[in-house]
């Protein structure tokens, strides 16, 4: 089977699969990372009319409930659980076995229901039932920029993707800004993240990720940018020239 797993990426995730709790530790980043995916994960929910309008959310309902969610690339588990709080019924899967060890016991300590597969987004679209098995909700946050194959990446959200479905990437653009902040200064001179976690030849353009994602019917309807705040933390912008965000579903 064509694959989407890099081994060296693999292999550089298993190295820090004991670190994906520790926020001070390698994944700091996705850590304050998170709050503005989440946010930005509900709002493409919202925006394309699946589940709960508005108005019953801001009165607390459970804004995922009745969703099937599939995390790709999920790592320890930094995204999945919230998405699982958030009363989703979740997959989440990865390549890396060491993460979803790490992320099976660090679910453990609680008392959520995710159901997590070492496994890579294609080898799950060929066991599922193409007939039953579709999800409501496809998100592969900070994942693709590392994997082998973009366009088989794409094929395997679409053939996994509800009818009403939505799909939702986060990724760094492909841009000297990106390269300075996402390579050069996490890598080497804060040293947040390990030296080698990010090859800049993988980042990918906005326009490139529409075209492929349009290729097999999935229609990226929005593109928003995320960007640093004092506090240390992420906001969202109209600013692309980073990390940004991409939502949509079948056009």
């Amino acid at each position: 089977m064509k694959t989407t797993a890099d081994q060296n990426e693999i292999a550089n995730f298993a190295a820090m699969s004991e670190k994906w709790w520790d926020e001070r530790g390698p994944m700091a980043p996705l850590h304050r990372f998170a709050p503005v995916r989440i946010d930005y994960i509900l709002q493409s929910v919202r925006r394309r009319n699946q589940k709960n309008p508005p108005d019953e959310m801001a009165m607390g309902q459970a804004p995922l409930a009745g969703l099937r969610v599939l995390d790709i690339g999920c790592g320890g588990g930094i995204l999945a659980e919230p998405m699982a709080r958030l009363a989703a019924d979740v997959t989440a899967i990865d390549a890396t076995a060491e993460a979803i060890e790490t992320a099976k016991a660090h679910l453990a300590l609680g008392q959520l229901v995710v159901d997590y597969r070492c496994s890579t987004a294609e080898e799950l679209a060929v066991e599922s039932d193409r007939d039953k098995d579709k999800f409501d909700l496809i998100y592969a946050s900070e994942v693709i920029e590392h994997v082998t194959d973009r366009q088989l990446f794409a094929e395997a959200i679409a053939a996994m993707l509800a009818p009403n479905g939505t799909v939702v990437i986060t990724t760094i653009n492909r841009t000297l800004p990106a390269l300075a902040f996402a390579k050069v200064a996490l890598e080497y001179v804060v040293r947040l993240v390990p030296a080698g976690t990010h090859d800049p030849k993988k980042f990918v353009k906005p326009a490139e990720l529409r075209a492929e994602f349009g290729a097999v019917g999935i229609v990226f309807d929005d593109l928003t940018g995320f960007v640093p705040t004092l506090a240390g933390g992420f906001r969202q912008s109209g600013n692309l020239s980073i990390n940004y965000g991409a939502s949509g579903g079948w056009g």
